[in-house]
């Protein structure tokens, strides 16, 4: 376990905003005059921050550190599965609206690229039953993802399969009120010309894209090529270490600015791959993060 005092000197250094760190070019570029205030929400994936909290503790840190959603990424310990009854996900829909928290999604790990089609099938009705899972707690979407392409098929193939799996989903999401995120996920699959290919299999309108905040959405310092691709789909949208902002890694003030400037009002949704044992430190990273990203949001807020 980390010690507080390490904890928080680490936090500090890591996560606090500092302008100054911007490059001179990026504070005096005149588009930042032109980008509205940011509509969009900061919410948590339970992955991995919040794996080991039971749905109690969650909703109690994210009640403290000011988080207004949540995906429940499945198998943590929070139990939001789709095997609940039905007065369960009832409970866990009133628990939540009661703590102010809203079930923004559910992170499934459904997937469609495999050669086999049993598979596949077997994957597409596990969705099914997310979605379901999802219209009874009153959750805006399933997040599915393709992992990777397997070399005994060609990769267009396997995108046009991936892209035709996930309509089959959408058409049923429809029916129930509910939208399928494809996360921007695996080998092969994560490159954004490879998932805009995959959407236009697609022609679902309850199908979207979660961005991911991936190194490989940056070219030359710039997420504008895989932006360009895929920003039209965004629905819902992971991010993850802000400090790479800083450190040049990835962009994350230029990705704010392109979702407020289309009106982006949904969730940026936290994915970090620490966990916390201790919740206390959960909320205290969790006030540390959001400060970063309030700052970000600023940035272009002028």
């Amino acid at each position: 376990m980390i010690p507080r005092r390490n904890f928080l000197t680490t936090a500090s250094l890591g996560l606090l905003p500092q302008s100054a760190l911007l490059p001179t070019s990026v504070r005096a570029n005149d588009s930042l005059n032109k980008t509205p205030k940011a509509r969009f929400r900061l919410g948590l994936v339970t992955y991995n921050v919040g794996a080991l909290w039971d749905l109690k503790t969650l909703l109690s840190v994210c009640s403290q550190a000011g988080i207004v959603g949540v995906e429940f990424r499945t198998t943590h310990k929070h139990g939001v599965e789709p095997g609940l009854s039905k007065e369960e996900r009832l409970d866990v829909k009133k628990r939540c609206s009661d703590a102010g928290i809203e079930i923004w999604g559910l992170g499934s790990t459904c997937e469609y690229q495999s050669v086999k089609p049993e598979m596949v099938r077997s994957q597409i009705e596990t969705t099914k039953r997310f979605v379901e899972l999802a219209a009874d707690l009153g959750a805006k979407g399933v997040k599915v993802r393709p992992n990777g392409l397997p070399k005994e098929k060609p990769v267009s193939d396997t995108l046009k399969q991936i892209g035709v799996s996930m309509s089959e989903c959408g058409e049923y999401a429809t029916k129930h009120g509910v939208e399928i995120w494809c996360e921007v996920h695996g080998f092969g699959t994560q490159e954004p010309a490879n998932m805009a290919e995959i959407m236009n299999h697609c022609p679902s309108p309850s199908v979207g894209v979660c961005w991911n905040s991936n190194p490989t959405d940056v070219k030359n310092g710039s997420i504008a090529q895989a932006y360009s691709l895929l920003g039209k789909h965004i629905k819902s949208c992971h991010i993850n270490n802000l400090y790479n902002n800083f450190d040049k890694k990835y962009p994350y003030q230029e990705l704010f600015q392109k979702l407020a400037m289309a009106n982006y009002d949904r969730f940026t949704l936290i994915e970090v791959g620490k966990t916390f044992p201790d919740p206390s430190l959960g909320v205290e990273f969790l006030r540390y993060y959001k400060a970063v990203w309030t700052s970000l949001c600023l940035q272009g807020d002028h």
